[in-house]
């Protein structure tokens, strides 16, 4: 399904509002991004080329014990995220690009808010980015250049917004670089919406009254989550039937 036409392209479009980030912890991007949907009704697009240190992100769903691997976790001091959004685990760093947008329902033309057609439209829009880098595919939930995937997706949709992210694993030999991947998705996004660059400054305004719910687990956590497994296998073994 293709969105907007080309007789759509004379009319006015929407605001697209960009904001571009380097080396941002993934935790404040991710503050940053609960509290523009939540407490603002502009679109946004976030750009966070990297992040330190190596941070393990997870679903809000996700369950720590099946998905994480706690004691090296623990030995390693390997932060351990659960954000607002949902989708799957994933290990991100300095060799992580970040792109989200955040938008209100009517803000694309034709586009329904559900999961399956926002894949679509990102599909599409980074098609375009993507066009003459590799083989770029949508392959379900994921971005991937022929059967490689390189890029996994989280989303969360409220009563009249929806949020997209996206962590592109950089290191192809087939990936442009990052100021052209950048002046690419502006140019793909020019189809739909009026691209204003914003400085982050302007953004990152205190709110007392927002409490994310993006949270880092504690050692504590961990250990608890952990203690509370070993736990559960000590009562399923002792409940094994005796020969």
């Amino acid at each position: 399904m293709a969105f907007g036409s080309v007789i759509e392209r004379n009319v006015t479009r929407p605001l697209m509002r960009l904001v571009t980030m380097g080396g941002a912890p993934i935790m404040q991007q991710l503050h940053l991004e609960e509290r523009l949907l939540r407490r603002t009704s502009d679109n946004w697009c976030i750009v966070n080329d990297g992040t330190a240190p190596p941070t393990i992100v997870m679903g809000v769903s996700g369950k720590v014990s099946e998905l994480v691997e706690i004691q090296p976790v623990l030995r390693d001091h390997v932060p351990v995220i659960r954000r607002f959004s949902g989708g799957g685990t994933v290990i991100v760093d300095q060799g992580t690009v970040f792109v989200t947008f955040i938008c209100n329902k009517t803000a694309v033309d034709g586009l329904q808010p559900f999961p399956r057609d926002i894949m679509s439209w990102t599909g599409q829009l980074y098609g375009k980015v993507f066009r003459g880098f590799g083989e770029f595919h949508l392959r379900e939930n994921d971005y991937a250049f022929s059967h490689r995937k390189f890029g996994g997706n989280a989303q969360s949709i409220t009563k009249d917004r929806w949020v997209h992210h996206t962590s592109f694993l950089w290191d192809y030999d087939y990936m442009p670089s990052r100021s052209v991947f950048t002046e690419g998705i502006i140019g793909s996004l020019g189809d739909h919406f009026t691209v204003q660059r914003t400085e982050l400054e302007t953004v990152l305004s205190e709110d007392d009254e927002f409490v994310p719910s993006t949270k880092l687990l504690s050692p504590q956590d961990l250990q608890d989550i952990m203690s509370s497994k070993e736990s559960l296998t000590v009562q399923r073994v002792q409940g094994w039937p005796r020969s």
